[in-house]
């Protein structure tokens, strides 16, 4: 399993409020509709944490998005798709700014089973 981890700065003039509305209510959904795409998790910005004895960097986000994919192949066939290519272009109307990872993951401490 991978995931892309894409770290969004709303558009110039837009509020945190109206990026957060438009990412759930019809992002959201775009997201949804990707063939291979395993799981989209969406993480809002409540407020900055600091520590004292680590400086801070000068990065500014709305919100940090996570797609997961079985394998990197299957992320670049889901990317080639038109539903993903429909999801890029709603991403364009209120991202300002991405920085994009691909990554994977080490569970440290799994999720505890419910």
């Amino acid at each position: 399993m991978i995931k892309s981890i894409g770290l969004l700065t709303r558009k110039d003039g837009l509020s945190h409020e109206d990026f957060v509305k438009h990412w759930l209510e019809i992002h959201a959904p775009l997201a949804r509709a990707v063939p291979g795409v395993r799981r989209y998790v969406q993480s809002h910005i409540l407020a900055e944490r600091t520590r004292p004895d680590i400086p801070t960097t000068n990065v500014e986000i709305d919100g940090i998005a996570e797609l997961w994919y079985d394998n990197r192949e299957a992320m670049e066939r889901a990317n080639a798709t038109p539903e993903a290519q429909r999801l890029f272009a709603d991403g364009a109307l209120f991202i300002g700014q991405i920085k994009s990872y691909i990554v994977k993951e080490q569970v440290i401490i799994p999720v505890p089973p419910e």
